[in-house]
């Protein structure tokens, strides 16, 4: 009976080596669940960016940065926050791992082609704007928050953040909201005060979202 059970672990064991692990436990997510938390949170920050692109709002961190750059040069948001991202591979695949830079890469490229297609698809007549900060705020927070339980990010302060928290357990929400008040701050010269403040508020509901609810000691799954 023993012998049984060696061979049985023996051939479970060999057929993981061979085609890989793609058992979920604890500690890890198999590739199908870190596909669909990708796609998820792809598709929820592509909505959250088109609430605040519609009402001219900004948010943080690289977002920020490609929303700032649409508004200023007229390109598309996607193709801006694509092209500003690349210098945050570096910091990825030499402190984050393979794994985290394929999938981070993964989900950038896919935020670039959802932001181009969103609009063919649907569209917003009217919101109102404080409605809009907080809803676009959360979507993004949701969608950062799929993202970093399976070890990818939407890139810039993203990697930036659950670098510094993996390595000296700075809450990665409140590393987030430093970079966003900077982004916010250069905002001042692009957009109106009075949108800032929206965009302050959807920045704050976004960034609190996820200091509350992604902490390192509650989410080991990798």
């Amino acid at each position: 009976m023993s012998q049984s059970v060696e061979t049985r672990d023996e051939t479970a064991a060999t057929r993981r080596s061979r085609f890989g692990d793609w058992s979920s436990t604890a500690t890890h997510h198999t590739p199908a669940e870190d596909a669909q938390a990708i796609l998820t949170g792809v598709l929820l920050a592509g909505l959250g960016l088109s609430i605040l692109a519609h009402l001219k709002f900004l948010t943080g961190g690289v977002a920020g940065l490609a929303l700032i750059v649409s508004y200023v040069f007229g390109i598309n948001v996607g193709l801006a926050f694509f092209l500003i991202n690349i210098p945050f591979y570096a910091l990825a695949v030499g402190r984050m791992g393979r794994a985290f830079t394929i999938k981070t890469f993964i989900a950038i490229g896919l935020l670039s082609l959802v932001s181009w297609w969103l609009p063919l698809v649907f569209s917003i007549d009217h919101i109102d704007p404080l409605a809009g900060a907080v809803i676009g705020g959360l979507l993004i927070g949701f969608a950062l928050l799929a993202l970093f339980r399976h070890r990818a990010s939407l890139g810039g302060a993203g990697i930036l953040a659950i670098y510094l928290q993996d390595r000296f357990g700075f809450r990665a929400g409140l590393v987030q909201l430093s970079f966003d008040l900077a982004i916010l701050t250069v905002a001042l010269f692009v957009v109106d005060f009075t949108s800032v403040i929206f965009s302050l508020i959807g920045a704050v509901v976004l960034n609190g979202f996820l200091a509350i609810n992604h902490r390192p000691d509650r989410y080991l799954a990798t």
